[in-house]
């Protein structure tokens, strides 16, 4: 079976809902998502639905591979992103790049 939720730090919930950041960036523990599928957001600290996303595409990306167009859809710029990705996945090269729309 699928996944039906996905959790985001709540700093983020509000790109989350302009549309702004359209991408999230994952290791293999969460790539299992599937395009055309429907998932419910919930912040990781508390467990709080705000919002669906409608899955896109779900594409494997090492981390040298990043580029300033995921960084643009993560809402960051690359130099930020880079950093952010070493704290949360330290020593992770291989990773996922799950793309996705507001339903």
């Amino acid at each position: 079976m699928h996944p039906t939720k996905i959790t985001f730090f709540e700093r983020f919930e509000p790109i989350i809902l302009s549309g702004d950041k359209t991408i999230t960036i994952r290791d293999e523990a969460e790539s299992h998502y599937v395009p055309g599928t429907r998932v419910a957001v919930h912040t990781l600290e508390t467990d709080r639905w705000f919002c669906d996303i409608d899955i896109i595409s779900v594409t494997p990306v090492n981390f040298d591979e990043l580029t300033e167009e995921h960084a643009r859809q993560e809402y960051l710029t690359l130099d930020k992103l880079k950093p952010l990705i070493r704290e949360i996945y330290p020593g992770i090269e291989s990773l996922y790049v799950i793309e996705y729309r507001l339903a």
